[in-house]
């Protein structure tokens, strides 16, 4: 063999090899991010002007993984509020050349916000039922809702590579903080992320996608703990309660980049 078709084999086998230890780097990652306010980056209070009340921001965990990799294409639809019909519309912008999606969403739809304010103005047992109804609604209802969302999405792009996102736990219990909410009801709003965790797991398993717990990553990191991920009581009122900068860029971006790179 000449020398230079020896170094062209070479070069060749090389680029095989280093395709086979990196699979995603032998095709172009196209991917689109669906979801809530968790997804979009309310909380990080930084907002792209574009995306008006979804409040979408280049500090959310999707915007960061896309930032530091370099997709083919990216774009992300989550928006603040979304329920999972929301999120089903959304799905319009997954092709058959989309090979990467991330979707969160259920918290819309279990109550998070009527939760929360039952839980901020009312009584322990007040917070206790209303967590109560949320979670018998997890349990009965969502699983369907996340059937449709997860079968819209299967059927735009049948061989993409789709990732579904938790939510963290709140609040750390006991904690460090000396007012607002009791332990009571902070024990009670964790157990609704459990209930969330539970049924969203279950549900993205029978759908055939990867699911990330970001529970463990944030242990430790909830309100009340000595290291905050999460915003608390805020203004703007609606990030409160809403993963912080260092909610994307320490908790939920490493657990995402632990399963897809």
């Amino acid at each position: 063999m000449r020398p230079a078709h020896l170094i062209a084999s070479v070069v060749t086998a090389a680029a095989a090899v280093i395709a086979l230890a990196n699979p995603a780097s032998a095709a172009a990652v196209n991917y689109v991010a669906l979801g809530d306010s968790y997804a979009s980056g309310l909380g990080t209070g930084s907002y792209d002007g574009a995306s008006g009340s979804c409040k979408r921001g280049p500090l959310a965990y999707p915007a960061l993984w896309a930032a530091a990799t370099a997709p083919a294409s990216f774009k992300s639809l989550a928006c603040s509020g979304a329920r999972t019909g929301d999120v089903i519309n959304q799905a319009a912008a997954v092709t058959t050349s989309t090979n990467l999606v991330t979707v969160q969403v259920g918290g819309n739809d279990a109550g998070f916000t009527d939760v929360i304010t039952t839980c901020t103005f009312g009584s322990d047992q007040d917070c206790v039922n209303r967590v109560n109804q949320s979670k018998a609604y997890i349990a009965n209802t969502l699983p369907g809702l996340l059937n449709n969302v997860y079968g819209t999405v299967r059927s735009k792009s049948p061989s993409a590579r789709v990732v579904v996102l938790g939510y963290p736990r709140i609040y750390k219990v006991p904690g460090t903080c000396n007012v607002g909410l009791s332990d009571t009801k902070r024990t009670a709003i964790n157990s609704g992320s459990d209930a969330l965790h539970n049924t969203i797991s279950a549900r993205a398993a029978a759908a055939g996608f990867s699911y990330i717990d970001v529970r463990g990553a944030f242990t430790g990191h909830e309100i009340c703990s000595s290291s905050w991920w999460l915003n608390s009581l805020s203004w703007p009122v609606d990030e409160s309660y809403h993963p912080n900068r260092a909610g994307h860029q320490s908790g939920y971006l490493p657990a995402l980049r632990a399963v897809i790179g």
